[in-house]
């Protein structure tokens, strides 16, 4: 039963998606996003957490690189529910044992749903370093996001163009730990909890890797970004949030990353408790993500 250290980073490695063999995944997500609770949307419309399904499938290369695509099904929905579209290329430097870093580009494409705040937060570049050598392992995340969106406006027979960035940055404590064996002789358990610092702005709703604990809050509060047009004729204009003031500290978390590895099967659920600094609403709050992978080798 005893291993060295050596079998337990490979294994780590592994099961954080860091291979030393090509692989195709093939997955299915579960989560919450934040949709309009009416049809017709006034000052007053809820927005609310609404379930989705989220298929995907993920190439990663030997050497690092790797390229993902995923859709999102929204239960529950007004409008369309297949609601967005992410196409995602990268790239992941594991073969130092002493750190972790990888880069990112994910451009978002969203349908014309009635069910989700438009957004021009539609390209995202993503950055992240973890030095592993210490028990309690640092790390830090940029996250730049970017884009334009049309508003069409008084139903249609008007529209402008908006464009806008968010930046934030993201430090982090954690400590993976790993159990083998545990069910089977083949099996393994991944337990990382960390606790996260996110600094930055929130100009607009997006789908950042360092905004979803905010897009998953139950009670999101929005305001028209210039003075609305008659309620009758735009109640789906685009919707800025009430916290932009800037560059600052937006919230702290904790999150518990669990992932079971067996044979070519990965369950890896995710919960995360956050308290944002900003707006309102500052009382802890938590969601909860699944994903089911299998693993072509």
């Amino acid at each position: 039963m005893s291993q060295s250290l050596a079998d337990l980073e490979k294994q780590l490695d592994s099961l954080l998606k860091k291979r030393e063999k090509s692989e195709l995944i093939l997955g299915v997500g579960y989560g919450n996003s934040p949709a309009y609770g009416k049809k017709t949307q006034t000052y007053e419309t809820p927005v609310v957490m609404k379930p989705f399904l989220s298929p995907s499938v993920s190439y990663f290369h030997k050497t690092g690189l790797y390229a993902n695509v995923s859709s999102y099904y929204l239960f529950q929905s007004i409008g369309k529910p297949w609601f967005e579209w992410d196409l995602s290329v990268g790239y992941d430097y594991s073969k130092n044992r002493k750190f972790l870093t990888g880069i990112s580009y994910t451009k978002y494409i969203f349908t014309d749903s009635v069910d989700i705040p438009i957004t021009p937060i539609n390209n995202e570049l993503f950055a992240y370093f973890y030095y592993r050598d210490w028990w309690v392992q640092p790390g830090i995340s940029l996250d730049l996001g970017w884009g334009n969106t049309q508003e069409k406006l008084a139903g249609g027979r008007l529209s402008r163009n908006i464009s806008g960035k968010d930046f934030n940055i993201v430090t982090a404590v954690r400590h993976p730990f790993i159990f083998v064996d545990v069910l089977k002789n083949d099996d393994a358990i991944l337990l990382t909890p960390s606790v996260g610092l996110t600094m930055g702005t929130a100009n607009y709703y997006s789908n950042l890797k360092s905004f979803q604990y905010i897009s998953r809050s139950p009670k999101l509060h929005w305001e028209w970004n210039d003075a609305p047009p008659p309620p009758e004729d735009v109640q789906r204009s685009f919707l800025n949030s009430k916290t932009a003031t800037g560059f600052e500290m937006r919230a702290i978390d904790l999150t518990v990353n669990a992932s079971y590895m067996l044979g070519n099967f990965t369950i890896s659920p995710s919960y995360t408790i956050f308290k944002p600094f900003q707006g309102e609403e500052k009382q802890l709050t938590g969601y909860f993500t699944a994903r089911l992978g299998y693993t072509f080798k």
